[in-house]
């Protein structure tokens, strides 16, 4: 029986690294003290395999008690060279549900344990393959929702978030050393560490707006990780699902001339110019004395309280009450972006006057002939760009990719703040150090130079096993 293990751990550790399903291939990785040895055991050529060098590949069997279980192909990596620093393999087996299995269940036989989540990426960690900034890269790429999201996870995966953020804490770092050599000599010459309490002021600013570009960068990054929540809202027959149909390009929301057809909110997720998009149709906002009806017009009211962007449809065909719908409709969303889209536009153009919203909150759309659909596009991305702050990325390329890193952020802004509004009220250096300092572990804390063995083991357990 394998054991259960724990984070940081050496021992020898197996797990799947693809979807145990129908596919051509499954891919078991394993790595740890002696993980060489104790496959060679369970392997039709030992010996090739205890003898082979890293970066090359073996073929042979799984054995199990000298039953065959599995052709495979086993890829072999020498420590310190492979993901985890240490001595590694990938062994590629059969794909489909049993032979993954089955070769799991062997190894775990011989004495390799499954991997807790996150296990070989932690591994990395620890042996200085990669930094935190790097390894929570690792987890986005895995999750991303976009082809955009995943560009942005691999540009911190290639070390850009790391290295601004080396940058910024060897600003402070210098600042705080001259601080300290001057605590430490201040009684020589006369000097008193009133004199000049903050040396280094000019670094301490300068960290501080790369600091503050940081963290204007999260909203964007978040944005384009997480996604947002558009809901699509109007009146019965404005043409709500039809553009919701054909925005997902599906027939999802079942389309009638009969008002309060859509009974309840459905929602899809799409890609609108790398920003994923939960998209949501909800029921016509009218009066009803169909219980069921206003149960479903409750939901979707309660659904906009929660968009980050309401895509209001107005009914083109109606004229003047299309005008008077979005006037009513603004006066109740103040605090959330709205995005009108005057439907049936290839019946009746808009008026000049746009229904009262700016050109970037506006777009003309046929959810029937499908005109204007490129247009809403680049609308919707717009307004949540706008929203997010996503259109002044920082010069270097850095952003923020995790509320953790948002978080420590936050401490080395204050702290810095704290530190220069100290000197400028002439307080003493000794009172200034210990903010410069906190802000210094706070930078350490995010690349995981400065680290907490519980906060690590959290993080970690988010990834996914084999990865």
């Amino acid at each position: 029986m394998a054991n259960e293990g724990f984070y940081g751990d050496e021992g020898p550790i197996a797990a799947s690294a693809t979807a145990l399903a129908e596919s051509a291939l499954t891919l078991v990785r394993v790595s740890g003290k002696s993980c060489i040895g104790i496959l060679a055991d369970c392997f039709s050529r030992p010996e090739a395999l205890r003898k082979a060098a890293g970066n090359s590949v073996v073929y042979g069997w799984i054995l199990d008690e000298g039953r065959r279980v599995d052709e495979v192909l086993i890829s072999v990596y020498r420590a310190p060279k492979s993901y985890t620093g240490e001595d590694g393999m990938d062994i590629s087996c059969h794909g489909g549900l049993a032979a993954g299995r089955a070769v799991l269940q062997t190894l775990y036989n011989h004495g390799f344990r499954p991997a807790l989540r996150g296990e070989f990426t932690f591994r990395a960690f620890l042996n200085g393959k990669i930094d935190l900034t790097r390894a929570e890269a690792v987890l986005e790429i895995v999750s991303a929702k976009s082809d955009t999201g995943r560009g942005r996870a691999v540009t911190r995966l290639s070390g850009v978030l790391e290295q601004e953020i080396q940058q910024i804490n060897e600003l402070l770092l210098d600042s705080l050393t001259e601080i300290e050599l001057l605590l430490d000599y201040s009684e020589l010459d006369g000097v008193t560490s009133e004199d000049e309490a903050l040396p280094g002021r000019n670094n301490v600013e300068e960290a501080l707006s790369r600091l503050r570009r940081l963290e204007r960068s999260y909203r964007a990054e978040k944005l384009y990780r997480d996604g947002a929540l558009a809901v699509i809202a109007g009146k019965p027959n404005a043409g709500k699902s039809s553009l919701f149909n054909l925005l997902l390009r599906e027939e999802r929301a079942i389309i009638s001339e009969i008002p309060g057809t859509t009974r309840d909110w459905i929602e899809g997720w799409i890609s609108i110019e790398g920003i994923p998009v939960r998209l949501a149709d909800t029921a016509g906002l009218r009066e009803s004395d169909d219980s069921v009806e206003r149960l479903g017009i409750e939901r979707s009211l309660g659904l906009l309280g929660e968009a980050d962007l309401i895509i209001l449809v107005l009914d083109g065909a109606s004229g003047g009450a299309a005008q008077a719908a979005a006037d009513d409709f603004i006066v109740d969303r103040k605090d959330t972006p709205v995005l009108a889209v005057w439907n049936k536009a290839d019946l009746a153009p808009p008026p000049e006057n746009a229904a009262g919203f700016c050109a970037a909150n506006f777009c003309a759309v046929s959810a029937k002939t499908g005109a204007g659909l490129d247009l809403l596009y680049e609308r919707i991305a717009g307004v949540l760009e706008k929203t997010a702050g996503a259109a002044a990325p920082d010069p270097s390329g850095a952003a923020l990719g995790s509320g953790r890193q948002k978080s420590l952020i936050d401490t080395a802004i204050n702290c810095a703040e704290t530190a220069l509004a100290a000197r400028d009220e002439g307080l003493p250096a000794d009172i200034i150090a210990p903010s410069l300092r906190e802000a210094v572990n706070s930078l350490g804390e995010i690349t995981g130079e400065v680290s907490n063995a519980g906060i690590l083991e959290a993080m970690f357990s988010r990834f996914c096993v084999g990865k």
